[in-house]
């Protein structure tokens, strides 16, 4: 496999974060068919190797990575049944994939898969390296290993991937008025950070993640989707909203201060189609952070909660000014080298605080792709670990009709009960839309 790859800018930020904790998302799909370890390794290795996603070699120094080809080296293990059941055996792993590095050094791989046996069935866990991929590719990546899997009689699902991204650069190059515009927006969003009322962290330096999850079936789903369609949203603004108001009895404290009184969440965006035409079939991540601001009042109902943060969302998405984000991560780049440990881990929660992000997935257009007769028996959920910009983060991925939602948290800043007061919190905004 020829040629190389230039980190862009996020990628090279989560090498720096890397380096604080490990930054590995988890994808799982639940494949309905037994479980026969050595045909699977061998579809796992197949589909790498057709994909030329196998010898890796990172240059971190040089900010360059390729993809060397070759035989690929599957890194598979294979757990049992749980006696308690796939659930919670699989937020246990999620937890363990967060909190265990990757090795680095020569010949290191970026994937990790599991299989977690079950009657008749199977759950495929990766979890990977994140600034080697973003979400989007990882999908498309594990639902062609399942369909495989299921029928390998069949030809494999055909998709283009595009192994090394555009740089960042791109972006203002071809579009120089959004770039203006996000560049003259700092001052406005340094305000804001300023009003934006801190989270107490401990003072434990620990960055390990726990995870918690939710699913909400077809009834529950439609009822959002439904709010949505008569509010004039998106399921984004109306987890976000939903996000402010489950944070908000967290910080009742915001209350006695004179000027930190907003509660700060984000939006994790992808970017590609900013960047290049057919950028959507790069692997790498392409992110920028869209982040909204709100004191979330006591009384403010979730219908006019949601529709503000619409307003802001849409104002912001259509300036572009959620670019403002990579300016901030380029300056976070040029002081990094010149700040000690501890002061990298509160870099983020001093200058841009936030309280949580939101990432969505909707699988539905990559299952339709692949073929929805095909997909139909698949089910699937991801779960995205918190790095030092973001203390939590809600992964909503969207399944034929049902919606996953994994919650990672670092627990310096939330204990285990605070998430689950946040995630049973989240449940009763959800429930209150029940036509």
């Amino acid at each position: 496999m020829g040629g190389e790859g230039r980190l862009n800018l996020f990628q090279r930020m989560m090498l720096r974060w890397r380096g604080l904790h490990p930054y590995n998302p988890v994808h799982v799909v639940h494949v309905p068919a037994a479980l026969d370890a050595q045909r699977l390794r061998a579809v796992l290795a197949a589909r790498l190797e057709a994909l030329g996603l196998t010898g890796f070699e990172l240059d971190a120094a040089r900010g360059r990575f390729r993809f060397a080809g070759g035989r690929a080296e599957v890194d598979l293990s294979v757990l049992p049944p749980a006696a308690d059941g796939a659930a919670p055996a699989l937020q246990r792993l999620i937890e363990h994939e967060f909190n265990r590095p990757f090795p680095s050094g020569a010949g290191a791989q970026p994937w990790r898969f599991t299989a977690v046996d079950a009657p008749g069935s199977f759950h495929l866990v990766l979890s990977y390296d994140h600034f080697v991929a973003g979400g989007d590719p990882i999908a498309r990546l594990l639902t062609d290993i399942a369909l495989v899997y299921l029928d390998a009689q069949a030809p494999p699902p055909a998709w283009t991937l595009q192994r090394y991204p555009p740089r960042y650069r791109s972006v203002f190059a071809r579009h120089p008025g959004w770039a203006l515009r996000a560049l003259l927006a700092l001052p406005s969003l340094a305000a804001s950070n300023r009003r934006a009322f801190r989270l107490r962290h401990s003072k434990s330096q620990d960055a390990s993640n726990g995870f918690m999850q939710l699913r909400l079936e077809a009834p529950q789903l439609r009822a959002l989707l439904a709010a949505c369609k008569a509010w004039g949203v998106t399921l984004n603004d109306l987890l976000l909203a939903a996000l402010l108001q489950a944070l908000s009895p967290l910080a009742e404290a915001r209350w006695r201060e004179v000027r930190r009184r907003h509660i700060a969440v984000a939006s994790i965006m992808n970017i590609k189609r900013d960047l290049s035409p057919g950028a959507e079939a790069v692997l790498s991540p392409c992110l920028a952070a869209l982040r909204i601001a709100h004191d979330v009042p006591a009384g403010l109902e979730l219908r006019a909660l949601t529709l503000q943060v619409h307003a802001a969302s849409h104002a912001l998405k259509s300036q572009h000014r959620y670019l403002s984000s990579l300016f901030g991560l380029g300056l976070s780049a040029l002081i990094w080298p010149f700040l000690n440990g501890v002061q990298r881990c509160g870099l983020y929660a001093k200058h841009y605080p936030l309280w949580a992000g939101a990432t969505t997935l909707n699988l539905n257009p990559i299952w339709s792709d692949s073929g929805a007769a095909r997909s139909a028996a698949l089910d699937y959920m991801r779960a995205v670990p918190t790095g030092p910009m973001t203390p939590l983060v809600l992964a909503a991925t969207t399944a034929h009709e049902v919606l996953h939602l994994g919650i990672a948290y670092r627990r310096a800043a939330y204990t285990a009960a605070a998430a689950e007061g946040i995630a049973a919190r989240l449940l009763r905004c959800f429930e209150e839309l029940r036509p």
